[in-house]
């Protein structure tokens, strides 16, 4: 059975809103051979990396940025996690107030240094999530676990 792991950092409503939204498309019924592991940012290990197939990351945008807590989780994974984890799937999200661009920047070059391949766009989502905004991000999860049954 495939693993995936959702890494999240989910300080807020809207946040917490995403994230339940990934994980419902990454845990659709339609959907099998695929367990999902959620980890908080400050609580993920290379362990958890090392033991998935892909990932799903989520962050809020803090000061043009990801959030100190996704940081800090690929700062303690990068080169632990770096030569086993090459060509491995991910999707990510970011929400942010009303700019995210540094945000889906930095994850872009973090997740280019470890090797990993983006399985979907990602969802990218400022003030209050919309209806669109959170069917964007029950596709992202699907995807991204769907894409693991291959």
């Amino acid at each position: 059975m495939a693993t995936l792991l959702i890494v999240h950092h989910t300080p807020s409503p809207n946040c917490q809103a995403l994230l339940e939204a990934v994980v419902n498309g990454a845990t659709a019924p339609e959907i099998e051979g695929v367990r999902v592991v959620r980890r908080a940012a400050l609580a993920a290990t290379a362990v958890d990396v090392l033991e998935a197939d892909g990932y799903l990351l989520g962050t809020p945008a803090n000061l043009g940025y990801m959030s100190g807590a996704l940081k800090h989780f690929f700062d303690q994974v990068y080169y632990p996690c770096l030569d086993e984890t090459r060509g491995r799937p991910f999707g990510s999200w970011v929400h942010g107030g009303n700019d995210t661009t540094g945000a889906l920047r930095a994850l872009e070059t973090v997740t280019t240094g470890l090797g990993w391949q983006r399985a979907a766009p990602a969802v990218s989502v400022t003030g209050e999530p919309a209806k669109a905004d959170l069917e964007a991000c029950w596709e992202l999860g699907a995807t991204v676990a769907a894409g693991l049954t291959e």
